[in-house]
């Protein structure tokens, strides 16, 4: 009855040993860098480093978008300022009817003196 129990016994630890065997492949298959879950994790860590890189990029980028805008919003406000005042002191001239007439013409005795001089001589 020993003998029986040894056998059972060391089949038990050979099996044992088989079972952790195939175990230990199967775990350096999933660990492997190249194929497995390690290259998975590999591959993912490479893709956060190059999405940090990128994001803070984005946001350096958006930062001196929206400095910009501010800028050119401070620049449109002030010159639709300018463009009210403007408006306002056109309501403030005279209105001198609806056809504008030319100025009136001078002669050149009247324009220049020196005209004038060449003129009597």
């Amino acid at each position: 009855m020993e003998m029986i129990a040894d056998i059972l016994l060391v089949a038990g630890a050979l099996g044992a040993g088989f079972y952790c065997f195939i175990l230990a492949k199967r775990l350096t298959r999933f660990t492997d860098l190249e194929n497995g879950v390690g290259g998975a994790v590999a591959v993912l860590s490479a893709q956060v480093d190059d999405l940090s890189k990128t994001l803070a990029s984005a946001q350096k980028s958006a930062g001196d978008s929206s400095k910009s805008l501010g800028e050119l919003t401070e620049r449109a406000e002030d010159v639709a300022r300018r463009l009210e005042l403007l408006v306002a002191s056109m309501h403030d001239l005279p209105q001198t009817g609806t056809t504008h007439s030319a100025p009136p013409a001078t002669t050149p005795e009247k324009a220049d003196p020196v005209f004038v001089r060449h003129q009597r001589n």
